[in-house]
């Protein structure tokens, strides 16, 4: 059964529109994400995560605080807003009407 899970995760992620891949920034930065996280978890190119963060942060569905870690290397967490959790909102609501 969880292979099952795994080969459908798999498979919707071949053919994704922006707003999937939107949802899905958003979905892997509620709470906070480092770039890397988000990158790996939404299946994403380092240039394309590059563009999708910046026109999310842009628009205000998502925010970016510098995080200081040891030996004073910043580093941003990525999460997202109020704005944001209304588009996945919406998001999952379309979702669940066209595929009734």
């Amino acid at each position: 059964m969880r292979q099952l899970v795994q080969v459908e995760r798999k498979l919707s992620l071949l053919h994704r529109s922006r707003i999937d891949i939107i949802a899905n920034i958003l979905n892997a930065a509620e709470g906070g994400a480092k770039k890397t996280h988000i990158m790996y978890r939404c299946n994403l190119s380092f240039r394309q995560l590059h563009v999708y963060l910046d026109l999310l942060v842009e628009r205000g569905l998502l925010k970016s605080t510098p995080r200081r870690k040891a030996e004073n290397i910043e580093s941003k967490v990525y999460e997202t807003t109020a704005k944001g959790k209304a588009f996945i909102q919406a998001y999952r609501s379309i979702r669940a009407i066209l595929s009734s």
